[in-house]
């Protein structure tokens, strides 16, 4: 056991949190995603599974230790709604609070179409799927750097 670090981190979730450089991504999956086909296309090339938390539990995990990017404007991406664009489900509202409560700027969540969703993920360093049974709780968060100190 580790202190201070959320227990849904496990070993080879904390492995490619800290392989990950500035500008690569993680997507974080719903349990409807194919994540595996998916995560074999990735940097990683394997599937990462947190099977018993919601993916609103996984983004606090991975947003308690990993940084977004503030160089880029879409650092934080979630699956667009099949014909409601404009819609912002309950599952993604709950994850943009996660963002907003772990980041000092303002991150927000940028909708990607379902099929350059999959083919963004397919370039991801690394998937992590959760048990989440919603629709669209599919997201793509990219990394960002830590400053030093001054």
């Amino acid at each position: 056991m580790l202190k201070t670090i959320n227990p849904l981190l496990n070993a080879d979730i904390l492995y490619a949190l800290a392989s990950m450089g500035h500008g690569d991504s993680i997507v974080l999956c719903d349990a409807n995603f194919p994540g595996e086909s998916v995560a074999r296309k990735t940097s990683l090339g394997r599937l990462l599974r947190v099977d018993g938390a919601s993916v609103v539990e996984v983004a606090e995990a991975v947003l308690s230790l990993m940084p977004l990017d503030n160089f880029i404007d879409d650092a934080a991406q979630c699956m667009e709604v099949v014909g409601a664009p404009d819609e912002s489900p309950q599952v993604q509202r709950e994850v943009q609070a996660v963002i907003d409560a772990n980041e000092n700027e303002s991150f927000k969540l940028m909708p990607v179409e379902r099929f350059a969703f999959y083919a963004k993920a397919s370039s991801a360093y690394a998937v992590i799927a959760s048990g989440e049974r919603r629709f669209y709780g599919c997201f793509i968060l990219t990394k960002g750097v830590l400053a030093p100190e001054a």
